[in-house]
């Protein structure tokens, strides 16, 4: 499976332009991918609620609370429904080409929620990242100054999901490789949209636009040298359809820029599938470490039947097991304590067998001489 974490969306995003972006994704391939919300203004210090205005569009992933396995069939009934029920405007919008009868019944992928933070000043943000944790499914952090950054890769109270630097702007400040590891063993993962190096929808060209792109080269650059390939995931950020592009073009294009193929696929798959699940575990189990896969249904004790009665059967036995091996201990227990018994009044009782076994050293020897001074 192939991950896209980060499609740009803004409260303002027409539905049909959305509907057209997520289908165009799953036609290039990609399975899951992350609808993405920047907040840039400051953020309040007061504990107000934190609300998700980016709706609900898909199921749930299969590691989010509410998630589950489901199949392509099913998969397929539900997101052409929630297509239709996005807006009655969409399908008139679209290309002739999609109209076809093999193009109105593609589904769209599984669709996350994220929130991405631009952080300048870090003193007024630590505490309130959990609430924005609870809020979406997915939460990254835009470092802005070199202290910003240091204190998202190492600082933070708890590991955000990921840091999605602004790589098409001077950053000023150098990305170090001590700092970049302990955040990469923390579980933090950088994050590389290669639309930003493309310019559509920022609105610049000519000379801005080459210098965005020399700029984003040379921090991909430096990003990977920094991280040597490690914890890196590949996105998009694209406003828009045309902001999309193929994964093998993807990969081919980071690969003239410094990051192996294999490393290049690995960003788009196992990487950022890591980044889901974990945060899904987050969400799900308690405090990210216990998880609960499943509960335990009535009589099925045994575990090797699949109905009540097999259940039963199995509890039962294991039962009786049980007390049979009760029994076997205190008839073991009751003979010991004959045994000792017995001893006790042979050695205690006036016979001479008796006696003998319980005569000391001392009085043996005191016999013996007795026995040689009566014989002398």
């Amino acid at each position: 499976m192939l991950y896209d974490l980060n499609i740009a969306w803004s409260p303002g995003t027409p539905a049909a332009e959305l509907e057209r972006t997520l289908k165009f994704a799953k036609n290039l391939g990609y399975d899951v991918v992350a609808l993405n919300h920047i907040i840039s203004g400051p953020i309040p210090t007061q504990p107000t609620p934190v609300t998700n205005p980016i709706p609900q569009l898909t199921p749930p992933h299969p590691s989010y609370p509410g998630g589950s396995s489901i199949t392509k069939t099913t998969t397929a009934t539900t997101t052409s429904a929630t297509t239709t029920n996005l807006s009655t405007a969409a399908a008139s919008t679209l290309p002739p080409t999609s109209k076809g009868a093999g193009r109105s019944s593609s589904p769209l992928p599984t669709t996350l929620r994220r929130a991405t933070l631009v952080i300048t000043d870090p003193s007024t943000t630590n505490y309130r990242l959990s609430d924005y944790a609870r809020a979406y499914d997915l939460l990254a952090l835009r470092p802005t100054s070199d202290k910003s950054f240091s204190w998202a890769c190492v600082s933070t109270t708890e590991p955000p999901a990921l840091v999605s630097l602004d790589l098409a702007s001077h950053l000023g400040w150098h990305i170090h490789h001590r700092t970049a590891m302990a955040a990469v063993q923390r579980g933090v993962r950088f994050e590389i949209c290669y639309a930003q190096a493309l310019g559509h929808g920022n609105g610049s060209v000519g000379p801005e636009a080459a210098r965005q792109r020399a700029n984003f080269i040379g921090n991909v650059q430096a990003l990977v040298r920094a991280t040597k390939g490690r914890g890196i995931v590949l996105s998009s950020e694209a406003r828009g359809a045309l902001g999309l592009r193929g994964p093998a073009d993807v990969v081919n294009l980071l690969a003239v820029w410094g990051l192996g193929p294999e490393k290049g696929f690995a960003a788009l798959g196992e990487g950022a599938r890591a980044v889901v699940v974990n945060e899904g575990i987050r969400r799900r189990g308690f405090r990210g470490v216990v998880d609960i896969v499943k509960t335990a249904e009535g009589g099925n004790v045994g575990g090797h039947g699949d109905g009540d009665e097999e259940g039963k059967e199995s509890g039962k036995a294991a039962k009786k097991n049980k007390q049979q091996q009760q029994q076997q201990q205190q008839q073991q227990q009751q003979q010991q304590g004959q045994k000792r018994k017995n001893g006790d009044g042979g050695s205690g009782g006036g016979g001479g067998g008796g006696q003998q076994r319980g005569l000391s050293k001392r009085q043996a020897k005191k016999m013996r001489k007795e026995v040689a001074q009566a014989n002398a």
